[in-house]
């Protein structure tokens, strides 16, 4: 019998409409996946601009430095502010201030624990402005002369050039921090002088001059430099050493956590030497600063040299130690954040 309707009504397959309206969903299907190639092409596919990186020795890679320096020596100084002033007061009134333990105690109870961070704003300001050129300057220098010497003779004098780069950097640095050091150590040592850098710098000004500011350069030179020189002159040594004996594999194969416990057991090293080198000079400035107008040569002659080189070398040596390896971890470890390599190598291959 025929069938009474077409075929194509009741057949198996998509009727009509179905199979049309197939069609324009695939026809639909193509042009947006045309469209979307085209904007995978215009911005998914279009290839990634490089990641900027920072060029060794050019501007960007002074900035960084000079970054660095502010984060290492602002924050590790702010941060021992209480042993500094203790230090300052047993340098400067050691009649008052015989130990550090009595220190603590004799500031803590006549002037509260607030005592114990007088001085911490001058103190952040200063060796801020200080770490920026130290650090910054440092790289430069050693740049520098090591282009002027020549490769051979750069390699051959190396301990030179990390002297003559940390001293040139620290003569600029030094006249940084001479204005806050000095308004630091009189808010530290003279009792109810000013609370802190607000009223300190004021009230310094007004009695001994802008130029009274600068009074302790000289001898901050003559405790900083070679302070700075030992800094990075043993830190880079001392870099070489632990590669070379300590650590059992070369720098290139030591991931940056563990260059970075180097920098740190480096920097550590490399303060106490530096504690020791330094502290004459340091009491002198603490003197100089606290007792306005006496000359170094009387200074010198009332404390006798022997307590010029031992008076608070303890303290300073804990503090100074401490300060100098924090300094070297948090400098590596800025750098190593902003894409640089840490500081120091091993010892360079002999021909």
């Amino acid at each position: 019998m025929a069938p009474f309707l077409p075929a194509t009504l009741y057949s198996t397959s998509l009727p009509l409409a179905a199979v049309a309206a197939g069609q324009r969903e695939q026809q639909q299907a193509v042009a947006y996946s045309v469209a979307e190639s085209s904007l995978a092409q215009r911005f998914t596919m279009a290839p990634a601009p490089a990641e900027k990186k920072i060029a060794m020795y050019s501007k960007d890679f002074y900035l960084a430095c000079s970054l660095g320096g502010i984060v290492a020596c602002g924050a590790t100084h702010t941060a021992v502010t209480p042993l500094d002033v203790v230090k300052c007061n047993m340098q400067t009134d050691p009649k008052n201030y015989t130990g550090i333990v009595q220190g603590f105690r004799k500031i803590a109870g006549e002037q509260g624990i607030k005592g114990l961070f007088r001085g911490w704003v001058p103190t952040a300001f200063g060796y801020s402005a200080q770490g920026a050129f130290k650090f910054g300057l440092y790289e430069y220098f050693k740049k520098t002369y090591s282009d002027m010497a020549g490769p051979e003779a750069a390699k051959k004098y190396q301990n030179l050039i990390y002297l003559a780069g940390s001293a040139s950097a620290e003569f600029f640095a030094d006249i940084a921090l001479c204005p806050m050091e000095a308004v630091k150590v009189k808010v530290q040592t003279v009792p109810g002088y000013a609370r802190g850098l607000a009223d300190g710098l004021p009230k310094f000004v007004q009695q001994e001059g802008v130029g009274g500011l600068f009074k302790g350069l000289t001898p901050l030179w003559g405790r900083q430099i070679p302070y700075t020189m030992m800094k990075f002159g043993a830190f880079e040594n001392v870099v070489q050493m632990l590669y070379k004996h300590v650590v059992p594999k070369p720098k290139s194969e030591c991931n940056k956590s563990e260059q970075l416990v180097v920098s740190f057991a480096a920097g550590y090293i490399a303060g106490i030497f530096c504690a020791v080198v330094s502290h004459p000079a340091d009491n002198l400035v603490s003197k100089m600063n606290a007792a306005k107008g006496v000359p170094a040569g009387e200074i010198i002659k009332e404390m006798g040299w022997v307590a010029l080189f031992t008076r608070g070398l303890p303290l300073r040596i804990v503090m100074i130690g401490t300060l100098t390896g924090l300094q070297w971890g948090i400098y590596d470890a800025f750098k190593v954040y902003v894409g640089l390599p840490t500081t120091g190598s091993a010892e360079p291959e002999k021909k």
